[in-house]
């Protein structure tokens, strides 16, 4: 397995930068880390270095809900309007929590991606630093038309993930960031994950870069991404975390470490009535995480996976082989590629 990764790995490691982690439960399989953190001064991206992580954020902010859930403060068939104050905008009655988590839930995000919106637009009008906390996103969603009724189809929604960071704060009486940072992150020993805000200084930290491209002679530069969404995460996004404190992550979970068996169970198992055809199954949502199901209707992949202007991100599981891939990205273009090409290699094991 250790030489089949490396040479997947060395296909796409002049263009990849970030770093990557192939783990079991006992033995790291392979990590590596290319490219660079700071490309102004020169400094390499190491599998220690930390990254925005974008959209995997979802899993934390997931797995927060189910504590409250576990704690008997919240039910997964709350509705969101009965747990924080709605009045005026245009969220439906009907929404419940479980709805929000695995985007059944069928409100309008602030940039419908679905729709080829592109979210870093949104901040040409608007400076990214107003927002910062997550009732700031409100404006930006919450009085647009819903694109469906809850529970009838399925569109993937940042917001959504808003809306239960509100509710975090709403009955835990702490900021979602406190929340995490305390209830997550140090229950699993994710040492190096936080919230880290752009105008901060970040120690061991990637900047995000994306590419100013030529069509007649390729990349002319490179700029930083600090205006293309909010800069800090929320409750949808933009948490900094290493390879191997995401593989904690999941570690925790699984062994019972955050949640009790019967709450991580609901995190590492599918929960939605859609799905769609994918080359490795069937693809599926639950709750943040997504799901590959093989011919036997048994888990093949659970994953997350991010992506902002400078970011890209992916946490996954292979239940059948007990093994986490982990990949962090500060630039395009090549991170999905590899994690595809690991993807399929896990697939033909079968």
């Amino acid at each position: 397995m250790k030489e089949a990764i490396e040479r997947i790995y060395s296909g796409w490691s002049e263009t990849f930068s970030g770093a990557c982690l192939v783990k079991s439960s006992a033995d790291i399989i392979f990590s590596a880390a290319a490219g660079e953190a700071n490309m102004a001064f020169g400094i390499a991206n190491t599998v220690d270095t930390r990254f925005d992580t974008a959209s995997v954020t979802k899993i934390f902010t997931a797995a927060a809900v189910l504590l409250l859930v576990e704690e008997g403060l919240l039910s997964l068939n709350d509705r969101i309007t009965e747990v924080i104050d709605l009045e005026g905008t245009m969220i439906p009655d009907d929404v419940t929590i479980e709805q929000l988590l695995n985007h059944t839930s069928g409100i309008a995000d602030d940039a419908e991606e679905a729709n080829g919106e592109d979210y870093s637009a949104l901040f040409v009008t608007k400076p990214n630093y107003s927002i910062r906390e997550c009732r700031d996103f409100l404006p930006q969603f919450a009085y647009k038309k819903p694109n469906f009724a809850a529970g009838t189809s399925a569109r993937y929604n940042n917001c959504a993930f808003i809306l239960l960071g509100l509710a975090i704060e709403k009955l835990s009486g702490l900021s979602y960031r406190d929340f995490v940072t305390t209830r997550v992150f140090e229950k699993c020993g994710m040492v190096n994950s936080r919230f880290g805000a752009m105008d901060e200084v970040n120690a061991d930290t990637a900047e995000g870069y994306v590419s100013v491209v030529d069509e007649v002679t390729g990349v002319v530069k490179w700029k930083k991404n600090i205006y293309s969404y909010p800069p800090i995460g929320t409750a949808d996004g933009g948490a900094y975390s290493t390879v191997a404190d995401l593989d904690l992550f999941v570690r925790a979970v699984k062994s019972g470490g955050l949640l009790s068996p019967e709450y991580a169970k609901l995190l590492f198992e599918p929960h939605c009535e859609f799905s769609m055809p994918h080359l490795c199954g069937t693809w599926t949502m639950g709750y943040a995480f997504e799901f590959i199901l093989a011919d036997d209707g048994e888990v093949f992949c659970m994953f997350k996976e991010g992506y902002n202007s400078g970011v890209e991100a992916v946490v996954s599981y292979f239940p059948q082989f007990d093994v986490t891939v982990c990949l962090l990205a500060n630039k395009h273009d090549a991170l999905y590629g590899l994690f595809g090409e690991i993807q399929g290699y896990f697939y033909g094991l079968r």
